[in-house]
């Protein structure tokens, strides 16, 4: 590959990477935000070990969906570096 084209290929996996990286953020910020506190007294009609699940997302949910979301990360990296064939 030229310079030109190389640049070109790296330019679209770093969009794509931008593109993963924005919709993981926005589901976390749905999910701390979201259900953590404007959907709280909706959710905490339901319970979730013996408390509310607006409370629950609020002081534990969060962190774990933030936990998932890095597994899905790696995983969508891994498949588009393959897909750009930078996995080495």
């Amino acid at each position: 590959m030229d310079k030109d084209s190389r640049q070109a290929h790296a330019t679209r996996y770093w969009k794509a990477n931008l593109r993963i990286v924005a919709v993981l953020l926005l589901i976390w910020f749905a999910v701390s935000f979201g259900a953590g506190i404007l959907l709280r007294e909706w959710l905490d009609q339901f319970r979730l070990g013996g408390f509310g699940l607006g409370f629950w997302f609020a002081q534990q949910g969060s962190i774990y969906v933030f936990v998932v979301l890095i597994f899905v990360y790696v995983y969508l990296m891994n498949r588009l570096d393959a897909k750009y064939r930078f996995d080495g």
